[in-house]
């Protein structure tokens, strides 16, 4: 009988992050994975990930509504402990032997506690990083509770034995999100398939992609609530003034669901009803194949999101990085930071516009850590009891 392993995906940010992975679980003789999804990845305002991961057909053995509309630091609190109740309940039913959790959000929080009070080892990717927002502390605290770790480089790796954890515990094999990236890039994508798709789905002006064209990508920060609006509208007025100046057209992304998020939206909404939005196309979500294409693609990548900088290394997308949410965060020489500030952003992007595309950088990897941590799985024995090694 196949040991079995929990995976929990919450967003659009945990498909991306696992998919390589529990492809690699799927190919494994000894485990079976045991997939529920749900909070924003079943909702429509968030782009319903779901249909994506049915497309790649994955087995969904549980839905999971828990996200508390309000977008609030205290609909976060919420929805993190209705996760906890009912993902205790999903994991009573299917008893797995180990729980897969990636990273830093309050989705994976919930499925942590947990599966920590049932006793269920947890794996845990992509821990050990520092960044801006809750994200920092929550990412630390799924560290103290898992039992076994596969941080994506060699910082956040000396992190998390800086917290305790038993060397023969902590694997770097790299991000898995480049396992995606490495594997969509393989094959030649012709720009009139892009072309294709993007004229049928999203709002706002079409256009070609056979010319530059400007991406940005923005999420709220949790501990700096009630300013995502004025964040967003300094954003899109930077990148407005680029793109009349140059004519050249932008593909905006919708924001996550994090606390806060109603506030960008807003300032997204109050952009279009200027009527400012000439030459922008709007996104609520992307496939990932689609949206790794247009990073490959695009003259400059602007906002916050932590694709710039992981992804963005990769592939050598020019990206300009505003404001605080990737504090800290191990970034290749593809990446500009700048402060919400207009004339700041502009800037930046003219520069990143006259650079052009960056050398690849393999600071998250070379692009098979999926493969890696199934096989490290394999041969590893856990123990349920962790404890604190001493590190002075």
């Amino acid at each position: 009988m196949k040991k079995k392993i929990f995976v929990f995906l919450g967003s659009r940010a945990n498909y991306s992050s696992l998919k390589s992975i529990m492809t690699s679980i799927n190919r494994s003789e000894i485990y079976e994975l045991i997939l529920t999804v749900g909070a924003s990845a079943l909702l429509d305002k968030y782009g319903e990930v779901v249909k994506l991961i049915e497309m790649d057909e994955f087995n969904i053995n549980e839905r999971l509504y828990m996200l508390i509309e309000g977008e609030k630091p205290e609909t976060m609190a919420k929805s993190t402990g209705l996760g906890i109740i009912e993902l205790s309940s999903i994991l009573k039913k299917y008893s797995p032997n180990y729980t897969l959790i990636v990273g830093d959000r309050f989705e994976m929080l919930s499925a942590a506690i947990a599966s920590a009070y049932i006793n269920i080892p947890i794996i845990h990717t992509m821990g050990g990083e520092i960044s801006g927002s809750i994200d920092e502390s929550i990412r630390h605290a799924i560290t103290k509770l898992s039992h076994v770790h596969f941080p994506s480089n060699k910082l956040a790796e000396k992190r998390i034995l800086q917290m305790g954890e038993n060397k023969n515990t902590v694997f770097n094999v790299g991000c898995p999100r480049i396992d995606t990236i490495k594997e969509i890039l393989k094959e030649e994508c012709k720009t009139g398939e892009l072309n294709k798709y993007i004229s049928k789905i999203g709002v706002g002006d079409i256009f070609k992609l056979n010319r530059k064209f400007l991406m940005v990508s923005q999420h709220p920060v949790t501990t700096e609530f009630n300013q995502g609006k004025e964040q967003i509208l300094q954003t899109l007025e930077a990148v407005k003034e680029v793109s009349d100046t140059l004519d050249i057209p932008v593909i905006m992304l919708w924001p996550n669901a994090d606390a806060g998020s109603d506030d960008v939206a807003s300032g997204i909404r109050i952009f279009r009803e200027r009527g400012l939005d000439r030459n922008f196309h709007f996104f609520k979500n992307l496939p990932i194949e689609y949206y790794v294409r247009l990073m490959d693609k695009t003259s400059c990548l602007i906002g916050n999101s932590s694709s710039g900088i992981r992804e963005g290394s990769y592939i050598g997308t020019p990206v300009v990085n505003i404001g605080t949410r990737q504090d800290g965060r191990m970034r290749g020489i593809n990446v500009i930071d700048t402060k919400y500030e207009k004339n700041e952003i502009k800037k930046a992007i003219y520069k990143q516009l006259d650079h052009g595309k960056y050398k690849s950088e393999d600071i998250y990897g070379t692009g098979n850590a999926g493969e890696k941590i199934v096989k490290i799985l394999e041969n590893i024995q856990i123990n349920i009891q962790k404890k604190f090694i001493n590190r002075f």
